[in-house]
């Protein structure tokens, strides 16, 4: 762990304790006031800490914001964990369950397909916005201000000719997405690779995660893939049941 990064934690750790001034920052962490400040400037342009009128740093919002989320990915990976077990083994196929976070879709868990061929999604990592199944699905469900806000940020990298490029276009899907309650992706990430995609809708509408089967085209044509449809939105209706 780098130095800097070291001192960082600590400093999160120690206000997790209560508030602190400068000085017994840098009592805490042995080192000069000079590069506990620069640490603190960094952390406070992020949000991660805050400081009171008294001069006195105190843990910031962007903490909650993420003790927030990384609570409901672990809520909705527990509730959705053997409903996509079933569908995995219903289907034989992957199956993905992604969270939106911070204008990211993220992988939170992947059971793999019973085939020998695999996937190299990751759970962790995020998943391309306007060519995946999961990324149109949770874009789709945020709100217009924040939809059109990210519209004009995404990098439409083309993965493959498939690939939606523009603003636009990507607008159009989501609207289509939003209509008919599932979004697919059609060799659009990857050129040998059919997805659809559904949302994790809990009992007060709003959208918790997103559900995806994903099958190489060796083993299901896209048409085939769409006779999986019903599972799909039978499992998703099924975690949103059981979250609370």
């Amino acid at each position: 762990m780098s130095q800097s990064l070291g001192r960082a934690l600590q400093i999160l750790v120690s206000l997790g304790e209560g508030d602190r001034s400068l000085d017994q920052l840098a009592t805490e962490l042995d080192v000069h006031k000079t590069t506990v400040l620069r640490l603190l400037r960094t952390m406070e342009a992020e949000r991660f800490v805050r400081r009171d009128e008294a001069h006195r740093y105190r843990l910031g919002s962007r903490l909650f914001a993420l003790a927030d989320a990384s609570r409901e990915q672990h809520v909705v990976r527990d509730v959705a964990a053997p409903h996509l077990r079933k569908l995995n083994q219903r289907t034989g196929q992957t199956v993905h369950l992604a969270a939106y976070e911070n204008g990211q879709v993220i992988y939170i868990d992947k059971l793999d397909s019973v085939q020998s061929v695999r996937m190299y999604s990751q759970v962790g990592v995020p998943a391309a916005l306007h060519c995946t199944a999961v990324g149109k699905v949770l874009l789709a469900a945020q709100p217009k201000r924040q939809r059109e806000a990210l519209l004009t940020t995404i990098e439409y990298h083309q993965f493959t000719p498939n690939t939606i490029t523009g603003p636009d276009q990507l607008r159009d899907e989501l609207d289509k997405v939003r209509a008919q309650g599932w979004s697919h992706d059609r060799a659009e990430h990857e050129s040998f690779i059919n997805c659809i995609g559904a949302p994790i809708t809990e009992r007060s509408g709003r959208v918790v995660g997103a559900v995806s089967i994903s099958v190489p085209d060796v083993l299901l044509n896209y048409d085939q893939v769409l006779e999986l449809l019903p599972d799909l939105l039978a499992t998703t209706a099924a975690i949103g049941n059981d979250y609370h």
